[in-house]
Parts: C-alpha cells; sequence; structure tokens
C-alpha cells in the first residue's frame, strides 16, 4: 500500500487549514454535541473523468491523494479509462492498481445501457468491484400513473441482468438523468417501489432535480436502502456551455450554491454505507476539469473538505 510523503501531508494539512476559514463563514462549524464524528463519515470513489483522457498512469497514482483507495472508471465519451483498462489487459491494469494501493470500485457504462451489463458484470466482479451505473431506458416525459407504469415495466424487463449481478454479487445503479425515464422525484420513488432487489438501486444525481436542499433531504429518505451511490453534484451554471472556469467549478460542492449539510443529514439518518463521488461535468466533455492532474486532485480535496465539514457540522 503506497504511503503520503512528507508533501503530500502537508499539501493536505494547509488544505485544511485553509478550509477552517472558509468552513466558518459558510456555518459549517464543527457541532459541539456530535460525540462521536466516527460514528458517520463519507465513503468517497473518484471518478476517472474529471481527469479527461489522461492516461490510467497518470490517474491511479491521484487516487489515494483524495481521500480513497476506491477508482470508478469512465469510458468514451466522457473519458477514455475504460477502453485503456481493455487495452492494457487484465493483469497490466491490475499491477497498475496494486502499485499504487488503489482499487477498481466500479464503472459507469451509460454507453452499453442497462441491458447489455452481462460482461461488464464480470469484468466488476473479476477486480473485486461492486457497481456499474447506467442510465434507464423507456418512455420520457411521462408524469403520473402512466410514468408509474412506465417505471414498473422497465423493473421487469431488467429481472435478468439482475439476476447476474447477483449471481456476481454487483449492484446496479440506475442514475436519475434529464430527459430519461428515471428523471422526476416521483419517478424515483416509484422505482425505489418497484426495484424488490437489493443489487438494483439508484445513483442519485441532485446536479438533475430541483435545488432544493429539503426536497433533496427529503428524497434521500425517502429512498433509503434503494440508494446505493451519491454524486456530491450540484447545478451550479450548468455544464452544456462554455463558462469561465470559476463558474463551471460550481457544479462542485462548496463552489455553487447548493447547501449540501440537509443532504448530509439525511444520508447520515438512513445509515448511508455506499459511496460519495465529487462530481461535475466540463465543456466540452471529454477534457479535465483543469489542466493537470494535480491541480484536478487539489479542486477535488477543496469539495471533499467542504463536504467533511458538513459532516462535522451534524
Amino acid at each position: 500500500m503506497k504511503k503520503w510523503n512528507r508533501r503530500d501531508m502537508l499539501g493536505a494539512a494547509a488544505a485544511a487549514a485553509a478550509w477552517a476559514g472558509h468552513r466558518k463563514a459558510r456555518g459549517l462549524t464543527p457541532n459541539p454535541n456530535q460525540k462521536d464524528p466516527a460514528a458517520f463519515r463519507l465513503r468517497y470513489i473518484l471518478a476517472s473523468s474529471l481527469y479527461g483522457k489522461m492516461s490510467l498512469e497518470e490517474i491511479v497514482p491521484e487516487v489515494r491523494k483524495t481521500g480513497t483507495e476506491w477508482l470508478d472508471i469512465w469510458p468514451e465519451i466522457h473519458a477514455n479509462q475504460r477502453e485503456q483498462m481493455a487495452a492494457l489487459g487484465t493483469d497490466r491494469f491490475a499491477a497498475l492498481l496494486a502499485r499504487h494501493g488503489v482499487r477498481l470500485g466500479m464503472t459507469t457504462r451509460y454507453d452499453l445501457g442497462p441491458f447489455h451489463l452481462r460482461e461488464e458484470i464480470k469484468v466488476v466482479a473479476g477486480f473485486g468491484g461492486s457497481l456499474i451505473v447506467t442510465g434507464s431506458q423507456g418512455p420520457r416525459g411521462l408524469v403520473g400513473d402512466e410514468c408509474k407504469k412506465a417505471i414498473g415495466a422497465f423493473v421487469e424487463k431488467m429481472k435478468p441482468h439482475v439476476a447476474a449481478a447477483e449471481e456476481a454479487g454487483v449492484t446496479i445503479a440506475i442514475e436519475n438523468h434529464a430527459h430519461a425515464l428515471v428523471a422526476s422525484l416521483d419517478s424515483l420513488r416509484w422505482f425505489a417501489e418497484f426495484a424488490k432487489s437489493p443489487r438494483l438501486g439508484i445513483a442519485l444525481a441532485p446536479y438533475h432535480l430541483p435545488q432544493d436542499p429539503a426536497v433533496l433531504a427529503r428524497l434521500i429518505e425517502d429512498l433509503g436502502p434503494k440508494l446505493v451511490h451519491f454524486y456530491a453534484w450540484q447545478e451550479g451554471r450548468g455544464c452544456f456551455r462554455k463558462l469561465p472556469k470559476d463558474e463551471e467549478l460550481e457544479q462542485l460542492p462548496g463552489r455553487g450554491n447548493l447547501d449540501f449539510r440537509p443532504l448530509v443529514a439525511s444520508l447520515r439518518k438512513i445509515g448511508y454505507q455506499g459511496w460519495t463521488e465529487i462530481f461535475m461535468h466540463p465543456v466540452p466533455r471529454g477534457v479535465p476539469i483543469l489542466p493537470t492532474a494535480s491541480e484536478i486532485t487539489k479542486e477535488i480535496n477543496r469539495a471533499r473538505a467542504y463536504l467533511d465539514g458538513a459532516v462535522l457540522a451534524l
């Protein structure tokens, strides 16, 4: 297992000191009544797509610097590390991970969709991973009973694929996404109602939902154990037009206006054990969110400090 060197530790200490004043300014002071701050914590996983199409050899050494040993591998168009992983082959990729004390936790496969995951399930399970995120399929823009019926039909169609996931010990997580079947607050609640298997759950993306902390917090509590993955991602200024970098980065926790404290409180309330993935989309897709790997890692740690401060403020 790779250990942090003195430079890493000094950098982390400097970031923590700088964050202390920022956290107080945003009202994120530690709660003196929280007797056991270790009772709840966020478990992080690093999205390879934040580094654009940088090589795995550049990205993997950054993982532990972001407070985790877990990596989420993304494919084209948002990145290409899944393609790099295939090109390296099992042995070389496994050796790269082992050399840096990193583990493959999950892959994100919107490109495959929910009905073509069987081979990916085998790959993820083979590396000791436990999650695949993808999107829903079905009619869009439905409301009321029509939406509920379509959600039920989608979950029914997923059953043979979920059975394969159950056998392999992998969970399929459906992300809520704009212009998709699973998009609205109601559709998420109905999906949670119909998805009985513990190997079929929800990857919650606040970006695609109303930016109201109370609404999002209530949703988290309603989803309960069906919430299996959490994107620490807000709308900010959006991700579909080119913006000044500081404005584009407002998708990240602590940068934009969304107060994550009620969301974190609800995560604690439901006993959330899944991963938290600090996330954003750059414009255009496939580029790194900042020019260098070290700058990206520093920005991820800024967001992580904000979220950890929200936990301490509970």
